[in-house]
């Protein structure tokens, strides 16, 4: 079980808040969607589950399965479109480094996915953008962790490849796998998350399981114009 606890953070010390009092916890197995506008804290959110960043108060808590996130490092797998490879090194090189920090990295599954993905054996500073999206899925996915935590993993990738990816991802789950994914591509995930999280103004405005909201006959489209106030056909007032 993931339990965030009173999660507040700034950046900066006299800065308003990006995020204020977050509390929620997930269940082992749970794929959970971090969903809202830009500059909603998404992305500051999943890096303090990671522990990139760090909470502004002492009496905020993650925990991973009672854990703290440093004691729990080596179960959790981030997967960024900023990337988090080594530019200089090829992926196979990228690989092997990985898998000395990594226990469970699986090193032929990394290797199915390079080709899957159709990756050259070259610099990865060399690579197009898309590319370079794909050598950081590859090797998020082949670390085999029980936390996977995905910010943006469909940017730079055409609606094949974005296919291609939640195909692979989903036929590579053993069901244990808690993830928490952030995208703009919300209908890309409609069947692929259990839960979705949305934020706005700083807060947790939305925490919604998608049985919940099918059983209401809604989609997360629907959830999403809901939280934001968005009105279909408001685009008509500007060509009166």
């Amino acid at each position: 079980m993931v339990e965030v606890k009173n999660l507040w953070f700034s950046y900066k010390a006299e800065e308003a808040f990006v995020l204020k009092d977050i509390s929620f916890t997930v269940p082992d197995g749970q794929i959970v969607g971090v969903l809202g506008a830009n500059g909603v804290g998404k992305t500051t959110l999943l890096k303090l589950l990671t522990g990139i960043l760090k909470p502004h108060y002492l009496e905020s808590g993650i925990f991973f399965d009672g854990k703290t996130i440093q004691e729990t490092y080596g179960e959790i797998a981030f997967i960024s479109e900023a990337g988090t490879y080594f530019r200089d090194l090829t992926p196979m090189q990228f690989g092997e480094f990985l898998a000395d920090f990594y226990p469970k990295f699986d090193m032929p599954y990394y290797q199915k996915l390079l080709t899957f993905f159709q990756l050259e054996e070259k610099p990865i500073k060399h690579m197009s953008k898309g590319q370079k999206a794909k050598a950081e899925v590859a090797a998020g996915m082949a670390k085999r962790t029980k936390y996977i935590i995905m910010d943006e993993p469909f940017i730079g990738k055409d609606m094949f490849t974005r296919k291609d990816f939640m195909q692979a991802l989903a036929g590579s789950l053993t069901g244990t796998e808690t993830i928490f994914i952030t995208t703009h591509e919300i209908e890309e995930i409609e069947n692929f998350i259990d839960r979705a999280m949305v934020l706005k103004n700083k807060e947790i405005a939305a925490d919604v399981t998608m049985d919940e909201l099918h059983a209401q006959g809604r989609s997360l489209v629907d959830l999403m114009k809901d939280v934001s106030g968005y009105v279909d056909g408001k685009f008509v007032e500007l060509l009166k």
